[in-house]
């Protein structure tokens, strides 16, 4: 019981409970589209869409406040989302065309930061994060837009994973493959809009990737890729959380939330991957085809034995 009470006892605080309620949705849906994410290779799509909700999170921020966060954040996000995926749609390298979206729009926010007065500590608040001063209000708007993205996955998730193993298949099979990247791209861009307030924009790409990449070592069946990713994405944010109030209260650590539970999530990642390495190895070692094969010594033929001599017909005829 005294190993178990440090890591509840934190969360008799409201502000703590906030927090994990609302990293739990974060979780779920993190580990959802993180998977198909994951499937489809969209590891850089989702760094561009982070970085292109910038700007509209600081328009939210700086006109409407911590009220104005989310409303501002959902037009970047959506704008984004169907912008990068036409783009995407057409002759235009997919990785330039990130690259031209998002260095464009994080300068935006950029410049519209620093018109601000207090310039550092509100960059500081929308790059990393708030976790700690999550208000009820933000917890409410952070679950219904987790629910949103589930919805818009849960409708599409037969045709995502299709598409995922079988593009050329896919399309064949009369699927509009347009309409399937739109939804894809605007359920991450929902996840990043959910997570910008929570962890920071510069964090949600970890929240978003590293489940799915967990569960892709941990099993190689399909559907249980999506539990295994929201349970570890649950457990990591639960552990950094606990993690984070602990070094603050017993040493006197001021760590960021947010950057405590990526941090876990990034080294519960590497401890998998370890694990998966060595069971890899000794499958190898223990696979009968892999032995090294003995070669067996060489065998003596046995000696010939001498044959009756048998004349030939013209003798025998003569004889």
């Amino acid at each position: 019981m005294d190993f178990l009470s440090p890591l509840i006892d934190a969360f008799a605080l409201p502000f703590m409970t906030r927090a994990l309620f609302v990293l739990g949705a974060l979780s779920l849906v993190a580990g959802v589209v993180g998977v198909l994410v994951n499937l489809r290779g969209l590891e850089f799509i989702s760094d561009g869409l982070t970085h292109a909700v910038f700007p509209g999170i600081a328009i939210g921020f700086v006109w409407g406040g911590r009220e104005g966060l989310f409303a501002g954040a959902m037009v970047a996000a959506l704008f984004a989302a169907v912008t990068l995926t036409l783009i995407v749609r057409q002759s235009v390298s997919s990785d330039a065309a990130i690259a031209i979206v998002f260095t464009a729009m994080f300068s935006v926010g950029i410049i519209l930061v620093s018109r601000e007065t207090n310039y550092v500590g509100q960059l500081e608040q929308l790059l990393f994060g708030r976790l700690l001063t999550v208000s009820p209000n933000e917890v409410v708007q952070t679950v219904a837009i987790c629910l949103v993205a589930l919805v818009l996955i849960g409708f599409t998730l037969k045709e995502e994973v299709f598409r995922a193993f079988d593009r050329v298949g896919f399309a064949a099979a009369g699927y509009r493959t347009l309409a399937l990247d739109l939804v894809l791209n605007v359920a991450i861009a929902l996840v990043v809009v959910a997570a910008s307030s929570a962890v920071g924009n510069l964090l949600v790409l970890a929240v978003l990737i590293v489940p799915g990449a967990v569960a892709r070592l941990i099993t190689d069946r399909l559907w249980l890729l999506f539990p295994i990713a929201a349970c570890f994405a649950a457990l990591g944010a639960w552990l950094g959380l606990v993690l984070g109030f602990q070094a603050s209260v017993q040493a006197g650590l001021d760590l960021s939330s947010g950057a405590t539970v990526v941090l876990v999530l990034v080294a519960g990642y590497a401890v998998v991957l370890l694990l998966r390495l060595s069971i890899d190895g000794l499958r190898r070692l223990g696979s009968p085809r892999l032995r090294p094969q003995r070669t067996p010594p060489p065998r003596t033929p046995p000696p010939l034995s001498p044959q009756p001599h048998t004349p030939p017909p013209h003798e025998q005829l003569v004889t």
